[in-house]
């Protein structure tokens, strides 16, 4: 008999639309003849299954199942494709641990620590990955953010601690005028910021995962923004950027990518596909990790994807890759 497979999408944040643009590639590319899969969408107003008739079937949250036509259906493994909370940030993966219900993302701890950016660096920066330094401000707490940043050097990132898409994040040349409305604008999504010095530098982004207990790197992709930086607009809107994949890098600057990239991808104990960014600075010829994405865009336009057919595979065998990882992981118990 199929394994019966949860796909979940949608969550809680303003990331659910991207959810839902990574939920259609996934759906159209998994291997119905070897899953019986079921999507379940979670949103404020409920989890549930939508039907193909426009039926929404409600999820019983005790043990993660679902009813139709009186045959209750429990899964075998759940295959995430939530951004942002709750399928990011460690809760439905704690939820899930406590049902013992495999998954394909990084685990609960895992996928709280790299939600939260200023944690990450810290880590980071703790086992030799190199990072930006920052500082972290608290809504609240805050006595002055020109003293907080007065051992920073300008320009600096602005962003909302905990999220993603680069939601609410601005680049500030000048601190006199510009730093603080951009820390007024990310409090408005999140109640820390972290403020990070800018690093000169190459933007590459890499894709990694786990099959079969080996570590693979995906041919990893250059980005240039047409805007000032890699904002939400920039990654979404047709046009305002630009992605090579693979980057045109010398070997030499490759290698360091993908060691840095599998060194954090052991180091932070992760699972599934994640996607790191980096800023490669050629003047000390060292990537500078920024962020660890735990459940990366999936839509056709994505990085993964493009990663993905540059290294030869279909996202059919990768999604049952990933499927086939989550049945096959130790019992968490």
């Amino acid at each position: 008999m199929k394994p019966n497979i949860a796909f979940v999408t949608g969550g809680y944040s303003g990331e659910a639309e991207i959810s839902y643009k990574s939920a259609i590639t996934i759906q159209n590319n998994l291997d119905y003849d070897r899953y019986t899969v079921h999507r379940i969408d979670i949103t404020p107003e409920g989890w549930f299954h939508p039907t193909p008739d426009g039926k929404k079937i409600d999820v019983d949250k005790d043990d993660f199942s679902i009813t139709i036509a009186g045959k209750k259906i429990n899964f075998d493994a759940v295959l995430i494709g939530i951004h942002g909370t709750p399928g990011e940030d460690g809760k439905l993966q704690g939820y899930f641990d406590l049902l013992n219900l495999p998954y394909t993302s990084c685990n609960a701890a895992v996928s709280a620590l790299t939600f939260n950016k200023r944690f990450t660096v810290a880590v980071a920066a703790f086992n030799g990955i190199n990072v930006a330094r920052s500082v972290l401000l608290i809504k609240g707490r805050i006595e002055s953010p020109d003293e907080a940043t007065s051992h920073l050097q300008f320009p600096v990132f602005v962003k909302p601690n905990n999220g993603g898409s680069s939601i609410g994040m601005s680049k500030v040349n000048d601190a006199s005028e510009e730093l603080g409305p951009a820390i007024e604008r990310a409090f408005r999504e999140d109640d820390q910021v972290l403020i990070e010095e800018f690093i000169p530098g190459r933007e590459f982004t890499i894709g990694v995962f786990r099959s079969k207990g080996e570590i693979i790197t995906l041919p990893f992709t250059e980005v240039k923004s047409k805007k000032e930086f890699f904002d939400f607009e920039a990654k979404y809107t047709a046009g305002l950027n630009e992605e090579t994949t693979p980057a045109q890098v010398d070997e030499t600057v490759a290698a360091k990518v993908r060691a840095a990239a599998k060194k954090i991808y052991q180091v932070f104990n992760c699972s599934g596909i994640i996607r790191i960014d980096f800023i490669y600075n050629e003047a000390k010829g060292e990537p500078y990790m920024l962020e660890i994405n735990t459940v990366p865009g999936q839509s056709e336009a994505s990085i993964v994807p493009q990663q993905l057919r540059a290294y030869g595979w279909t996202l059919k065998d990768f999604y049952s890759a990933l499927i086939e990882e989550a049945l096959n992981r130790p019992n968490r118990r």
